[in-house]
């Protein structure tokens, strides 16, 4: 049974401006040669589940453009004059992989002229505020990266530093490296983050969580295998928590997702030999889990913390083709 022409046409519609100009335009028949790698009868139920959810977690470019552009005016991060407050913040650009941060401070730039009056190029010449922009941040790890190389080679010894981005996930263990490793070289850094979306996955709160944490585990033996490979059993989640942020429709399609990601994303993994072990199921994660399971996904580009089955290449057909950094 194919799914249903409606459901592929919206959910094509949704993603259409994804890697625009790099990439063929997401149509209808590209949503449906992904969706028919899964079982005929869950094909419908994931893609009604995936409207739900990209409604929040897909970021199109109007929709970033739409977050810079409120906070280049927002009185609760620039003060009462924005004009004068951006002449004294000085954007960093530290990544040395990948062009997210080039790109989201081209969308800044754009921003600061059309609103404000003034060019990027002329802000912070003598900051009062360093600015860190990017997409979203996962488990952190580019961010803290980034962050620490700055602050041990060219961070004034009293910093204050506003890290700014789409999708923030927990960002606890960061903030604690970031102080540290200032702390360590005798710099003083005032951190604060700010995001378009808080998106909780500690693992505490597991049970409420805005990412993909099965409830069980499916029984092929596949992922059975999977699973037994692991040192540890991975956590699951109780059944009757909810997203904070309603990301998923419901515990029907969000147990759905987890189940077919999950067991599908093991036999990518099986199909794709050249994987890293930390390329998880859900998503590449450090410690060994099922994987980070993020939703989210912008229109730059689709995260490896993703589930698998979102960006995997061949021989999977892939939803949203990745540009690799």
């Amino acid at each position: 049974m194919d799914s249903s022409p409606n459901l592929r046409a919206a959910l094509a519609a949704m993603i259409s401006d994804y890697r625009m100009g790099e990439i063929p335009t997401p149509d209808a028949s590209h949503v449906d040669r992904w969706i028919s790698q899964f079982p005929a009868a869950v094909r419908d139920p994931i893609l009604t589940e995936l409207l739900h959810v990209f409604r929040r977690t897909y970021f199109s470019r109007a929709k970033v453009q739409n977050f810079i552009d409120s906070i280049v005016v927002n009185a609760n991060f620039t003060g009462a004059n924005s004009r004068e407050f951006w002449q004294g913040v000085k954007a960093l650009n530290l990544q040395t992989a990948g062009h997210s941060q080039k790109d989201m401070l081209a969308l800044l730039k754009n921003s600061l002229q059309r609103q404000c009056g003034i060019a990027m190029e002329l802000c912070g010449i003598s900051p009062h505020t360093f600015l860190y922009l990017d997409d979203a941040v996962f488990s952190g790890g580019r961010v803290r990266f980034d962050i620490i190389r700055w602050i041990k080679e060219s961070a004034p010894t009293n910093v204050k530093l506003d890290v700014l981005v789409i999708g923030l996930h927990s960002e606890w263990y960061s903030t604690k490296m970031i102080l540290e490793a200032a702390t360590a070289v005798g710099k003083s850094i005032e951190l604060k983050w700010w995001r378009a979306v808080p998106l909780e996955n500690r693992k505490s709160e597991i049970n409420n969580s805005d990412v993909l944490y099965p409830t069980a585990i499916p029984s092929d033996n596949a992922t059975q295998a999977y699973v037994a490979s692991l040192e540890k059993a991975p956590p699951l989640r109780t059944v009757g928590g909810k997203s904070p942020l309603g990301i998923f429709s419901g515990e029907a399609g969000r147990h759905l997702l987890e189940q077919e990601f999950l067991a599908a994303g093991v036999r990518v993994r099986n199909m794709c030999p050249h994987f890293d072990k930390y390329m998880r199921p859900l998503g590449r994660m450090m410690f060994e889990s099922l994987g980070f399971g993020s939703t989210i996904v912008t229109y730059r580009n689709c995260p490896n913390n993703a589930p698998l089955v979102f960006w995997a290449g061949d021989p999977w057909y892939p939803l949203f083709p990745r540009k690799n950094n």
